[in-house]
């Protein structure tokens, strides 16, 4: 279920009136309007806000200049924000001195998101640098905050926090006038809203919206009592939604969990049954590799199998090739060719004569490479194609006659060997492991027939969590 698009749907309703039936015993707009201009007249005359400055001359007048983008009721009535906010400005223009500790809090775009403000990253000014900033940009609790400089311009909040606060110039403060908050808050959430505005925006490196832009803005304003069914019915639809992320995120960590369990049980030999006429991993390994220090009690891991044993992974896998590029283009796989939820490698065609210096690891179809540098191991992907040439930051694994290519793609990508290479990890700025933490690593070896009901075992259960996981996303 693709929520988003659902919650954008329902908006897009609430804001051409028709999500909710109008009441023709409803106030229409226009009167709501008339007493919201006398209430600023009133503001302005009491010196409690300060009048829009005047537009020039040679403006022409917003109802000249604005054509309504769709059709609304007739008791609703497109406004200029402006005419239903009494302030509209934005936070220090100088980021000040702030620290983890102080007298205010200074909330920046980082603490704005959909439900409120967070706290958590937030740090604070001293008094005097607040009350210079507070002078000219109060929030109060109900006011909308909007985001309007770089990439997460377009989020808005209502003020949840009762105590003044600093704020940046990242952010803008709004202050309806006459209508409700979260009708306001509601309509700058919808699609409409931020497609329209995204377009208008600006810069150079840090792309924003001004506060004249903003003040440009034109919102359809339903009758107060059609505003107040809109914002309960939103907030109903989009509890509901918010509930059904929360179950979907639980499932898909469940599903997430899930996996690695099976994998889990795999590596202890508790996946499927054990065939007493399976050839034993051991005498399977002396045949194929005669010279193969065979481990039969790793006191480090846990009791497997009878049938199965302990090998290191060079006597089960095959040193590594080095080839350089030739011919006119070859495929090639860095970190950006590995789709790390799908744990699958897409080669790229690379033109011979502009190879990366680092291309060198040979590979092919049924291989499994993983990233040796990285925080901790990832990248693992099996080779879909014959002939590849991987980054030296990749270790390949190009499976013996011991070993089956789906068992050890199944064996890179269990907790069991992840967390044992990740142990190896040195380095401060680009920790890594080195090729003989890999090919000295011990793993558990099930017999060849084993392997193989496995991984059939495996890509079973594996279809049904994938198949419910699509199901969520759909």
């Amino acid at each position: 279920m693709d929520t988003q698009k659902l919650r954008q749907r329902i908006l897009d309703l609430a804001i051409r009136g028709k999500l909710v039936p109008q009441d023709p015993n409803d106030e229409p707009a226009s009167v709501l309007l008339d007493r919201i201009r006398a209430e600023k007249e009133r503001l302005i005359a009491e010196g409690k806000i300060k009048r829009p400055k005047a537009k020039k001359s040679t403006d022409k007048s917003h109802y000249q200049q604005f054509t309504p983008p769709f059709e609304i009721p007739k008791s609703w009535q497109w406004v200029n924000i402006t005419e239903v906010t009494s302030k509209i400005t934005d936070g220090t223009h100088h980021s000040p001195e702030n620290k983890p500790i102080g007298d205010f809090l200074y909330i920046t775009a980082k603490n704005i998101k959909y439900d409120g403000i967070k706290k958590d990253s937030a740090t604070y000014v001293n008094s005097n640098v607040h009350t210079e900033i507070y002078s000219r940009c109060n929030p109060e609790y109900g006011d909308i905050l909007y985001i309007k400089d770089g990439a997460t311009a377009g989020v808005v909040a209502i003020n949840d926090l009762k105590v003044p606060f600093s704020l940046l110039s990242s952010v803008a403060l709004i202050k309806p006038l006459g209508i409700l908050n979260r009708y306001l808050y509601y309509f700058l959430r919808s699609d409409f809203s931020n497609s329209s505005i995204k377009k208008s925006m600006k810069g150079v490196g840090i792309t924003r919206i001004t506060l004249r832009q903003i003040e440009e803005w034109n919102i359809p304003v339903p009758p107060y009592a059609e505003q107040e069914r809109i914002v309960k019915i939103l907030d109903n639809y989009f509890s509901i939604l918010s509930y059904l992320e929360w179950n979907i995120d639980t499932l898909q960590e469940s599903i997430h969990n899930a996996k690695s369990k099976i994998l889990d049980l795999a590596m202890q030999g508790k996946l499927v049954p054990q065939d007493p006429a399976d050839e034993p991993a051991a005498d399977m390994l002396r045949r194929i590799n005669p010279e193969a220090k065979i481990i039969t009690d790793n006191p480090h891991s846990w009791n497997i199998p009878n049938g199965w044993c302990w090998v290191m992974v060079s006597d089960v896998f095959a040193p590594m090739q080095r080839k350089l590029p030739e011919g006119d283009n070859f495929w090639y796989i860095d970190i950006d060719s590995v789709d790390n939820k799908r744990n699958v490698a897409y080669p790229k065609n690379i033109c011979t004569t502009t190879a990366p210096s680092r291309a060198s690891r040979f590979t092919q179809k049924g291989d499994v490479v993983f990233s040796m540098v990285r925080p901790y191991l990832r990248n693992i992907a099996l080779v879909p194609e014959d002939d590849c040439i991987a980054s030296t930051g990749f270790y390949v694994f190009h499976p013996l006659d011991a070993i089956l290519s789906k068992y050890s793609y199944i064996l890179t990508l269990s907790s069991f060997f992840v967390d044992g290479l990740n142990s190896f990890m040195k380095g401060d700025n680009s920790p890594s492991i080195n090729k003989n933490n890999v090919e000295s690593f011990v793993i558990p070896l099930p017999p060849l027939n084993e392997q193989k009901r496995i991984v059939a075992k495996i890509e079973d259960l594996y279809s049904v969590l994938d198949e419910i996981e699509a199901s969520l996303r759909s």
